[in-house]
């Protein structure tokens, strides 16, 4: 299982203090996560960082720059229906 990760140059108090979540969490990444956006279009995502907020997680894949939003399932799946170019503007879109 791979160690959770936080995005280079960010620390766990700085995205807390971005998002207004201050039970933000880096998890795991080792785990299924998909581009859901388009109906019956679904591409899987490879995970390199994953940041939990509750019901909702920013989704960083590997070789992607982007920052997907989606809903964290309990089963720790994530389906992602939302995309953004940057991290700070993803935390401001929670």
């Amino acid at each position: 299982m791979a160690d959770a990760r936080l995005p280079q140059g960010w620390s766990l108090q700085a995205i807390r203090d971005v998002s207004g979540d201050r039970e933000a969490v880096a998890l795991d990444p080792d785990r299924s996560a998909q581009w859901v956006a388009f109906a019956g279009a679904q591409e899987m995502l490879c995970p390199e960082i994953i940041l939990g907020f509750h019901s909702l997680c920013l989704v960083k894949p590997v070789d992607d720059d982007a920052w997907y939003m989606g809903s964290l399932y309990d089963d720790g799946s994530i389906d992602c229906w939302a995309a953004y170019d940057d991290l700070y503007e993803a935390l401001r879109g929670l």
